[in-house]
């Protein structure tokens, strides 16, 4: 039986695209809808995918969990790091300061960074601490509901 990689490959990311977009997230998959989701008032929460372990077993479920919250973003957007490159390239250029991280998450208010959760502060973290991340950045930034 041969194995067929990109098969495989293929499987993950539309399952990890399912799993973002059923958490509420909008996925943005061109330089162009980049743009206009950026260009909305408000805040916008915004999670860089990508296939990694990390991606799955903690940035995923604590972007699903972290919007169950008084205070949380008015515009839930998701980019794919590997996948939609240009998109995710546009969606960088709004994350100054900030190198490009994968998975992370970025906390835009009327379309300029107010603060980030980088890769670091994901990877070998329990998804709960990621949720308290979030949420604070929530209660920072962002409006009751």
């Amino acid at each position: 039986m041969e194995f067929n990689f990109q098969f495989f490959m293929n499987d993950i990311v539309q399952q990890a695209r399912k799993e973002i977009v059923e958490a509420g997230y909008e996925e943005l998959r061109t330089p162009q809808e980049v743009d206009e989701a950026f260009s909305r008032k408000g805040t916008t929460l915004v999670m860089v995918n990508s296939v990694c372990g990390c991606a799955g077993g903690i940035a995923r479920p604590a972007a699903a969990h972290a919007v169950h919250y008084d205070k949380r973003p008015d515009h839930l957007v998701t980019v794919f790091a590997g996948q939609d490159k240009e998109a995710t390239a546009r969606a960088r250029e709004y994350f100054v300061g900030y190198p490009p991280s994968s998975p992370s998450f970025a906390l835009l208010k009327d379309g300029k960074i107010c603060t980030m959760i980088e890769r670091h502060e994901i990877e070998g973290h329990e998804p709960i601490a990621v949720v308290q991340k979030l949420q604070a950045a929530f209660e920072q930034h962002c409006d009751e509901v």
